[in-house]
């Protein structure tokens, strides 16, 4: 990347934590808030989540769900009433003690998730099996008191969904929570080109609260895990604290099975660090906010300008399309929109339009394309189509040559002093083992993937005989 176009981004090897901080930064994706912990989510950082949010939005409503909005505030008394839940949570709440200046009778929590929220709604609207199922879904903000924070990775407060659904039965419950994770690993994959392993969380690390836990786990450029979306098996314990009774078929009384989903923006922090190089981000065109960025070449000549606001309202009916008519020089120009990760530039100048066609330069390889005007909304979705799973090919043949077996703890933690990425180990399903492993290596069990493999008959820990693959990880 010149030096003389734009700030300089920092090497990926050289420091990978800079460069995603330049990033964000530098292709103006954020700023800082006064606030520790909380990020400006500026006009072109917004623009790709409102993207990431209309393509999930869609998904989710295609499945039959609707979306609805509870109170930012929970009352302590409600938040108590399950046990498990306040306790997974109890280190993360912010709390409001005053309105104005009088002290609250009772504390109102700063809503984390709104399980809770959900449930007191739904025991005064579920009565009989004809109410069920109850399949909604919000869109919110959420705080969350975090020691340490990174923009879109971990951030006191932060935007997501999280989908609350009531059903008849167990089965019914196990279903939904499987299909809302296959809608997440579908976004992850067919849209942000980011690949995932599905699987289930181990005790120590589902959900408080929860049944049980499935999650996507994604793998970050530096071989960091990052946890992508997850889907809970909530059971009945909510509905038992919080008296979720239903009339069933047989006329007897009945708690509901619960569960809950959630899909936040530290997605496009995975997205961010899965995608991007030296030369900045780089956005899978589904939902980059431009496609395609016109850049006219010799645009002081006659005709040139005019002739590429004309390319623009005509491809604006096929594919996002911005131009950038300013006065800085073309150089500059290139740099700063493969800085922001734009997939696909396009070039015209007067020699171009003499000969009718336009030049098309593809932000992944640097590929130079001479199209003819009259083929030319043909070849860009073609070429964004490639673009799209190219990203998606190279990002799994990354993950793959980052995942690694250990059959004992030694060559476990060889693994990880030599190259960070996922390790495929047995474990025999115990805590000791989990918490020996993460105090030993630093890593952490991220998914008991549902595609099983038996590596080995002993636990990569203890030796014993193992139940269980799991893919372990350092995470953020």
């Amino acid at each position: 990347m010149a030096k003389d176009f734009v700030e300089k981004i920092t090497s990926m090897d050289d420091d990978f934590a800079q460069w995603y901080t330049d990033v964000v930064t530098k292709a103006e994706l954020i700023d800082y808030s006064s606030v520790r912990g909380c990020m400006i989510m500026r006009p072109y950082g917004f623009a790709i989540w409102e993207n990431i949010k209309n393509a999930l939005d869609s998904k989710i409503k295609e499945t039959g769900h609707e979306n609805v909005y509870m109170p930012l505030f929970i009352p302590e008394s409600l938040l108590q009433k399950e046990k498990d839940h306040i306790q997974g949570f109890a280190p993360e709440v912010a709390w409001v003690t005053h309105g104005g200046e009088e002290e609250l009778t009772e504390r109102l929590c700063v809503r984390p998730t709104s399980e809770v929220l959900f449930g007191e709604h739904y025991k005064n609207i579920i009565h009989s099996y004809r109410d069920l199922p109850k399949l909604y879904n919000q869109w919110a903000n959420v705080v969350r008191w975090e020691k340490t924070t990174r923009p879109f990775l971990r951030t006191l407060e932060f935007l997501w969904q999280e989908g609350h659904t009531c059903h008849e039965t167990d089965e019914e419950a196990h279903d939904e929570t499987v299909r809302m994770l296959n809608v997440y690993a579908s976004l992850c994959e067919d849209v942000l080109a980011v690949p995932v392993v599905k699987g289930q969380k181990t005790e120590k690390e589902k959900f408080a609260g929860a049944k049980y836990t499935y999650t996507i786990e994604s793998l970050m450029h530096d071989g960091k895990a990052l946890q992508a979306g997850t889907s809970h098996h909530l059971g009945d314990g909510f509905a038992k604290a919080l008296g979720i009774e239903f009339t069933n078929r047989e006329g007897q009384l009945q708690h509901v099975q619960q569960t809950s989903w959630g899909f936040t923006t530290r997605i496009i922090g995975a997205m961010i660090m899965v995608h991007g190089d030296d030369r900045g981000l780089f956005i899978p065109p589904k939902i980059a906010p431009t496609q395609v960025m016109i850049v006219p070449i010799a645009q002081h000549k006659e005709g040139v300008l005019d002739f590429a606001h004309d390319l623009k309202n005509r491809l604006s009916d096929v594919v996002r399309t911005g131009i950038d008519a300013s006065d800085k020089m073309p150089g500059w120009k290139f740099n700063e929109y493969e800085m922001k990760g734009i997939p696909l530039r396009l070039e015209v100048g007067p020699r171009d339009i003499g000969n009718k066609q336009v030049v098309l330069v593809r932000r992944d390889t640097g590929e130079k394309l001479t199209v003819l005007i009259n083929e030319l909304e043909i070849k860009i979705k073609e070429t964004l189509t490639a673009i799209q799973n190219d990203m998606y090919q190279r990002a799994a043949k990354s993950r793959e040559k980052k995942t690694a077996k250990a059959l004992n703890l030694s060559e476990f933690k060889e693994i990880l002093d030599t190259d960070q990425g996922f390790i495929k180990a047995m474990w025999c399903g115990g805590e000791a083992c989990e918490d020996r492993i993460k105090e030993e290596t630093g890593a952490t069990s991220r998914c008991m993937p549902f595609e099983q493999e038996e590596l080995s008959e002993e636990c990569v820990c203890c030796g014993k005989r193992s139940k269980h693959l799991v893919y372990w990880a350092k995470a953020y």
